[in-house]
């Protein structure tokens, strides 16, 4: 058994690995001010988990000795926090970067006054960018096309200074790709497609598809994505900073998504946003570093979810 800290343990990514770490026997303390988490999942309920409601980005002396008190004798922290909405980034990037950044170097410093033994850390495919190059893989340049996706490449950077000398902090950092599974919110920033196709199909409304519908995106099972974060901390191959993508390695059009979760083609076309237009995961660091490989085909995840909306 080991003590883990979770923020964002409270929201979709973090409900889901907070119920995996509980399952299994583990120690779980979650750091969450339901920003975006959502207390309907229970965590804040589970008397097997220690649950803190504050604001991880808060500079003040306060917040220092409640996150050095909830970070005591812990082994790993799970670091998940965060406001990532792309559009909320474009409107107040102020609020968001004192989130994204100021959130990320306050857990990294705790984490390294704590001596915790790693520091994971959710990152995003939003870093890449639109590229015309796939798949997308890690040693690429770097092409932030909003707020949120340069505060995840600066969370990057400052993972990897905290790997090295004088901090000595071992710390990996995993790119996610479109995480979708129960529980996302669809007006949320992960699985936004799926889980909006979903809601709209349940109220009987036609699916919106923006732009033409042709624009692709490569789909990671919420399942999926907690193994790979869980061997993230029990690798001995990463904690230098290392950047991995999660991703489903495969290319599957908004189209393709409507065709699948509402076979009858209800669907309605809405003007196109701003945003990359393709993108495809290469999984080979996280098959060499990790031993990790999707295990949940989109098909299936999608016949899951079909079925807990419409039993």
């Amino acid at each position: 058994m080991a003590k883990y800290v979770v923020t964002g343990g409270a929201g979709f990514i973090g409900h889901h690995v907070v119920n995996t770490l509980i399952e299994r026997g583990d120690e779980v303390v979650v750091i969450d001010n339901l920003a975006g988490g959502n207390e309907f999942f229970g965590v804040r309920k589970n008397d097997k988990a220690v649950y803190y409601h504050f604001d991880i980005s808060e500079t003040s002396a306060l917040v220092k000795n409640r996150l050095a008190y909830a970070l005591e004798n812990a082994d790993y922290v799970i670091n998940l926090a965060a406001l990532p909405r792309v559009q909320a980034s474009i409107d107040d990037p102020v609020t968001t970067c004192q989130v994204n950044v100021m959130g990320t170097i306050m857990m990294l410093e705790a984490a390294r006054k704590a001596n915790v033994k790693r520091f994971v850390h959710a990152s995003s495919s939003s870093v890449y960018g639109d590229s015309d190059q796939l798949p997308l893989h890690e040693s690429m340049t770097p092409n932030p096309m909003s707020p949120y996706a340069r505060h995840k490449f600066i969370d990057e950077q400052l993972c990897q200074d905290y790997a090295l000398a004088p901090f000595n902090l071992p710390t990996v950092c995993l790119r996610f790709f479109n995480v979708y599974g129960p529980g996302a919110d669809p007006n949320g920033a992960y699985a936004l497609v799926v889980a909006k196709f979903l809601d709209y199909k349940r109220q009987g409304k036609k699916l919106p598809i923006t732009g033409t519908g042709d624009q692709t995106r490569d789909f990671t099972h919420i399942q999926d994505v907690v193994r790979g974060i869980l061997l993230a901390v029990e690798s001995q191959e990463v904690g230098m900073g290392e950047v991995i993508n999660l991703g489903g390695g495969r290319q599957i059009s908004v189209n393709e998504v409507a065709d699948l979760i509402d076979p009858e083609h209800d669907h309605e076309y809405i003007e196109a946003r701003f945003e990359p237009h393709d993108t495809l995961a290469s999984i080979e660091k996280a098959k060499r570093w990790l031993g990790w490989e999707p295990q949940i085909t989109f098909e299936d995840g999608i016949a899951e979810l079909l079925s807990l909306n419409h039993p």
